[in-house]
């Protein structure tokens, strides 16, 4: 597997396939500080500012869909892709 991006933009909703995507490989760090915003109770306003560079006050919808997209890909990351993630492995091109 490659490193991921520490802080990379995001798309306007995370990828829905039951298979794991390069662009989740690229964002696993983002899935991560998802997870961990949302087991603290963190605002989502804040999360999607912060964690995925969207503006909430200026853009609220393309910002909420965001943030729930990809908090759900990363749920569905911890529970469907975590082994394929501990051998080592990588996101067909």
């Amino acid at each position: 597997m490659r490193n991921p991006a520490r802080d990379p933009d995001v798309a306007d909703t995370a990828p829905v396939s039951a298979e794991f995507a390069g662009y989740d490989e690229q964002h696993l760090i983002t899935y991560l500080r998802l997870l961990d915003a949302h087991a603290d109770g963190a605002d989502w306003k804040e999360v999607a500012k912060i964690v995925l560079h969207i503006d909430p006050d200026a853009e609220p919808g393309r910002s909420r869909r965001a943030w729930e997209t990809h908090l759900i890909r990363a749920q569905w990351m911890t529970t469907n892709e975590h082994r394929h993630l501990l051998r080592g492995g990588s996101a067909p091109d």
